[in-house]
């Protein structure tokens, strides 16, 4: 009889909420951080938290915020990145970084609170239907409708989150769910439809390392699937081995260092001239990677004209023959197939091809034309990366800072540029700093905003302030919106509509009034001084550098022309 009633009570003590099932099985995914917003359906959610003091949450200003900030900490740190937000307005407010995340592939668990089932479809207060707004920008998405269910699809979402092309997967919980009792239990992940493997095809490398032994003007495309698959290593010993010449594009980033004798930089629509004109002049294309986006290759219909094959390494069989025909295919994971193509690859007959790009990069090097009476932003970009050494962890937001940043930051590491290629977010970069500086403690994280992407979200200043996170806050305040100005100066006949962006806060004052210590240079003396004195501080720093209105990002090719059509602006 006693031993009956012990049972009874170890069972009773193992009897969970929902809710409190939610948190363990995070902290057993290894979950280090969750940024997040409460409201009324997660509210049992957030009252399990209240009893868990290992359990860390950081509290946005904005759901966005939350997003962008669990973005950046996958992104940097290569695990999953967690969100939690309420029904509603709070699971809306979520859409535009599930679109960011899911354009660039990084795995992400977004967990929405939901009405209870039992209101469901009455257009109940807060009600919105999550799963069906975000179904195209989702990997997969799941409303959980029984407490039951919900210990195997919170694994499941971090597998299929963080497998194969990696991307974000969307929990919705009902209220009522997330307070039923549920016995934790052992489970397995089985999904018949969803096999992911890292094997690949051998003969398909070995035809592309056949094709590298009979072209003589080769160049590889590197792009964010190095940085994703962890293949920077094998990327580096390929390339030195074949010698043959990288470019790499914006999300490619760090996935080859910016300063190896065959880096050549990014290729594109504000590439450079030596990347684009290789990319025009070769016989064999090698993606990485990359997925021949439309930022790479301009014009499709004159892309890479002298290319007799193309070759596309991808783990996603979906993009191969996408935007480009492809008569050499290697489905599979990069890094395992690098892994192998390195110990079969031979040097690649490049010795006149690589005296050419040499050539091209001693004559057409990235320069703008210095001032020492206004501050440039290529300066401050310039500055920052060599003080740095090409060491530090970067986001940027979106717009000309950004091309500015990836022109001229030397980058040495994978996983050190941050940054919204796909979707092309603007309020992305300084939340996606916090979660960078989260997942990264040690390294030192500088957040590239423009005057206009800032005030998207400046409000998670608060969370720098409280939570004593010493991003270094970069705003390049050319009191314009500096693309679109750039773009209608070029393309539009100088009609510039609606840029301005005169009346925008003091932005040292504004970061005083969160209580993080503001700066402010107009010039190269003042800048060097303020950016001196934000390395020697402990906390976080925001450095309004005031620059040219007029600047433009150059080289640029303007929508439908190809490659070679490159706008070099006026260099001295």
């Amino acid at each position: 009889m006693e031993t009956s009633k012990q049972n009874h009570q170890e069972t009773e003590q193992k009897a969970i909420t929902g809710s409190e099932l939610l948190l363990q099985c995070l902290l057993s995914e290894g979950v280090e951080c969750v940024f997040g917003y409460p409201g009324g359906n997660v509210l049992y959610i957030y009252n399990a938290m209240y009893d868990k003091p290992g359990f860390k949450h950081i509290l946005t200003r904005h759901e966005q915020g939350a997003i962008h900030a669990a973005d950046g900490y996958a992104r940097s740190t290569g695990k999953v990145g967690v969100c939690i937000a309420t029904s509603g307005p709070g699971a809306t407010n979520l859409i535009t970084g599930i679109a960011t995340a899911y354009m660039d592939s990084t795995p992400l668990v977004i967990i929405t609170g939901n009405v209870p089932t039992t209101v469901m479809g009455t257009d109940a207060f807060q009600e919105a239907d999550i799963v069906s707004m975000t179904m195209s920008i989702t990997k997969h998405s799941y409303l959980v409708r029984d407490v039951n269910d919900l210990q195997r699809i919170i694994q499941e979402a971090f597998y299929i989150a963080n497998t194969g092309r990696k991307g974000p997967v969307l929990i919705d919980i009902p209220k009522d769910i997330s307070n039923q009792q549920i016995m934790m239990q052992e489970t397995k992940i089985l999904l018949r439809g969803y096999q992911p493997s890292l094997e690949f095809n051998y003969e398909q490398v070995d035809k592309l390392l056949e094709a590298i032994a009979a072209a003589e003007k080769p160049v590889i495309i590197a792009g964010g699937g190095v940085v994703y698959s962890d293949a920077a290593e094998e990327l580096l010993a390929f390339v030195q081995m074949a010698q043959i010449p990288v470019t790499t594009t914006l999300l490619g980033l760090g996935g080859f260092p910016s300063k190896h004798e065959l880096s050549i930089g990014m290729p594109g629509m504000h590439g450079n001239f030596t990347a684009n004109t290789a990319i025009q002049q070769a016989d064999l294309i090698i993606s990485i990677g990359s997925r021949y986006d439309d930022r790479v290759t301009m014009k499709l219909d004159g892309f890479a004209p002298k290319a007799q094959k193309f070759a596309h390494m991808d783990i996603d069989p979906a993009e191969i023959g996408k935007n480009v025909r492809t008569e050499l295919p290697c489905i599979g994971d990069i890094k395992a197939m690098l892994a192998y193509a390195n110990q079969h690859v031979k040097q690649a007959n490049t010795k006149h091809w690589l005296a050419a790009i040499e050539q091209n990069k001693q004559q057409f090097p990235l320069r703008y034309k210095d001032s020492t009476e206004v501050l440039k932003p290529q300066f401050v970009i310039e500055m920052i990366s060599e003080t740095t050494a090409g060491e530090a962890i970067i986001t940027t937001d979106v717009g000309q800072h950004q091309m500015w940043t990836a022109q001229f930051y030397k980058f040495k590491h994978s996983r050190s540029l941050i940054t919204s290629g796909g979707l092309g977010t603007m309020g992305f970069g300084f939340p996606a700093a916090i979660g960078a500086q989260t997942g990264n403690p040690d390294r030192l994280v500088i957040s590239i905003n423009g005057d206009g992407g800032m005030q998207m979200c400046a409000q998670e200043l608060a969370i720098c302030s409280i939570n004593k996170i010493p991003v270094k806050i970069v705003v390049i305040n050319n009191q314009v919106l500096g693309m679109v100005r750039q773009l209608q100066e070029l393309i539009h006949d100088n009609r510039f509509s609606h840029i301005d962006l005169a009346g925008s806060p003091d932005f040292v004052k504004l970061a005083a009034a969160y209580g993080v210590k503001g700066l402010r240079a107009t010039n190269k003396a003042e800048a060097e001084e303020i950016w001196r004195q934000a390395l020697e501080t402990d906390g976080p720093v925001l450095l309004e550098f005031v620059v040219a209105k007029e600047e433009n990002v150059f080289p640029m090719v303007a929508a439908g022309n190809t490659l070679d059509k490159m706008i070099m602006g006026d260099f001295v």
